[in-house]
């Protein structure tokens, strides 16, 4: 091992020691994807939390956290834009009655976007 200050680094595994006290801790970085995580992906994580916390800590300690809950997170903005899609055509909801009368349009539109919401919560978020 080779000695510089408070670090060490060790040729046989290639890790680097800090000096913290009188011992040296590995001066391990975990590599965590950036991606955003938005609304979605932050209520799984709450749900896994408290829910699952084995899931939760294997992805925290294998550094793909992060990446699972982008991923969760697109996952539930695909399924949530697809279902008010469908959802407004089986309901005839049209930029006609959007112009016509907008205060419908909202209303249905309110509705439809609440019924995606539950859906997603339930296919993506709370399982």
């Amino acid at each position: 091992m080779e000695k510089s200050n408070t670090r060490l680094h060790d040729e046989n595994n290639g890790l680097d020691y800090v000096l913290v006290g009188d011992y040296y801790f590995p001066a391990l970085i975990l590599a965590e994807d950036s991606r955003p995580v938005g609304r979605w992906g932050r209520m799984h994580k709450r749900y896994l939390k408290e829910y699952r916390p084995a899931l939760y800590n294997a992805l925290l300690l294998s550094g793909k956290l992060n990446a699972y809950l982008a991923g969760i997170d697109q996952q539930a903005k695909e399924l949530m834009d697809t279902i008010i899609q469908q959802m407004a055509e089986a309901q005839e909801i049209t930029e006609t009655m959007k112009a016509t009368d907008q205060m419908a349009w909202i209303g249905k539109m309110n509705n439809i976007r609440v019924s995606a919401m539950e859906a997603v919560d339930k296919e993506l978020i709370y399982v």
